[in-house]
């Protein structure tokens, strides 16, 4: 058999959800568009949630030009992923690179750690479809809303006393165990004072999710009708992270969306983020998460398993998620990721004399990490150290050429390029002086030197 090149063009599939833009306004409808397809027509009134890019057999990405699927070529071709990504993970990419266009709330939800996914996938494997982990991590292509992690506990206590619909799903009880418990000690950093906070925070988080369906419904308009009536001066102003007048707004639109769910309620628990163009997340194993609105690149262990509890019609699995949730808690500048330079990446005189960039987003995982590269103006270049690991490179904006040794392709906002291991990666933008020409990079690299031969 003959080797495929090491850049490949690939089809990727576009999931439709309900929570998906509608038409073209979705990026993951328009980027599977760029790339020709029998099966796909853009239709107007349709939701397009999720574009995937990797091996993942739920939806798996093809050769553009033969139709074999990326992980048959990978199974066939050793050399594709490199020895030592093969002997770790197997053979199959380690990462599974999404785009994700929101129009409407995700589910309330956490992914399993490794352990609880391999005992959620036996004994539930209908909606725990693997038995891998999945940290994942977001970047902005489009400004954000999230919800993401549990708020500072002075946060959590100040909405506590001042949303009665709130306190009185928790429970009398549970709210005033809560306050006094955290009261003077929400921000000690000791190992006594977190064990205690986290317990005194799954206690009320707990109370909260048990509530019956009746109360919640109950409950539900009596918060609406709070947040439409008191505007700015809901919960007492709302916090120095969140207002009053962005926690009104936010209840009265997430409750069209899903009225009457307890969803409503969790917003108070959970750091309210927005991110710009480049801004990022990430989100371990077992932390509690909700996308609202926006276009983002998403990267993650593959797996496909999700755990949820609120925002969705979809099987809802509250226990699992109380009892998995690490309970940790901070400010959402905190979680926040800091992206720095990539240093294995060389610009031409052009690009850095444009202000053109590469910068590494690296989570604290061996899966994957993304390179964001700007290239901007007319001639823009940026030359990739080969690495011992896959990569998979969309275009988001602009245009240009790509190439790998002797073999170069246009690329434009859509296109996705599966690149091999050990490959030298040249990209070069094209157009005028006020483009840019942005591209997302994932990848995979085993920090080690043995070929593979001790894994």
């Amino acid at each position: 058999m003959v080797l495929p090149s090491p850049l490949i063009r690939l089809r990727c599939g576009v999931n439709s959800y309900d929570w998906g833009k509608i038409g073209s306004d979705s990026a993951a409808a328009r980027f599977a568009a760029a790339t020709p397809s029998d099966g796909l027509t853009i239709e107007s009134e349709k939701p397009y949630a999720e574009l995937w890019m990797g091996t993942h057999p739920s939806n798996p990405s093809k050769d553009l030009e033969t139709g074999r699927t990326l992980l048959d070529l990978v199974e066939s071709n050793t050399m594709l992923l490199g020895p030592s990504v093969r002997a770790r993970y197997g053979p199959k990419l380690p990462f599974l690179f999404k785009v994700l266009s929101i129009n409407k709330a995700l589910s309330i939800q956490a992914h399993p750690n490794k352990t609880l996914a391999e005992q959620l996938h036996a004994q539930n494997p209908a909606n725990y479809p693997d038995d891998n982990h999945k940290p994942e991590m977001a970047i902005a292509i489009t400004d954000f809303e999230g919800l993401c992690g549990f708020r500072p506990l002075g946060e959590i206590a100040h909405f506590l006393a001042s949303v009665p619909s709130l306190r009185s799903l928790v429970g009398e009880d549970a709210a005033k165990a809560f306050i006094a418990s955290v009261r003077g000690r929400e921000s000690e950093g000791s190992p006594d004072s977190a064990a205690i906070n986290k317990r005194a925070l799954r206690a009320a988080f707990s109370a909260l999710m048990q509530s019956s369906a009746e109360d919640v419904v109950s409950a539900a308009k009596s918060l609406v009708s709070e947040a439409e009536s008191q505007g700015t001066a809901f919960a007492a102003g709302g916090t120095e992270s969140t207002s009053g007048e962005t926690m009104s707004r936010l209840v009265v639109r997430l409750n069209r969306q899903f009225p009457g769910d307890i969803g409503l309620f969790v917003l108070f628990f959970l750091n309210y983020v927005t991110l710009s163009p480049g801004e990022a997340l990430f989100l371990k194993a077992d932390d509690v998460h909700a996308y609202v609105s926006g276009d983002i690149i998403e990267c993650m262990a593959a797996s496909d398993n999700v755990v949820r509890a609120g925002f969705t019609p979809k099987f809802k699995d509250v226990q699992n998620l109380v009892d998995m949730l690490t309970y940790n808690y901070a400010p959402i500048e905190e979680q926040k990721m800091t992206p720095t330079e990539y240093p294995f990446a060389v610009l031409n005189r052009t690009a850095y004399s444009s202000g053109s960039e590469t910068i590494l987003y690296d989570p604290p995982i061996d899966e994957f990490s993304v390179i964001r590269s700007v290239l901007k103006g007319d001639g823009s270049k940026v030359t990739f150290d080969p690495i011992d690991g896959p990569s998979i490179i969309i275009c988001t904006a602009g245009k240009g050429k790509i190439s790998v040794g002797p073999k170069t392709e246009e690329i434009k906002e859509g296109y996705v390029f599966f690149v091999g291991a050990t490959a030298e990666l040249v990209m070069e933008s094209e157009g005028g002086q006020e483009d840019e020409f942005i591209t997302f990079k994932a990848f995979c690299e085993v920090q080690d030197h043995s070929n593979g031969a001790s894994l």
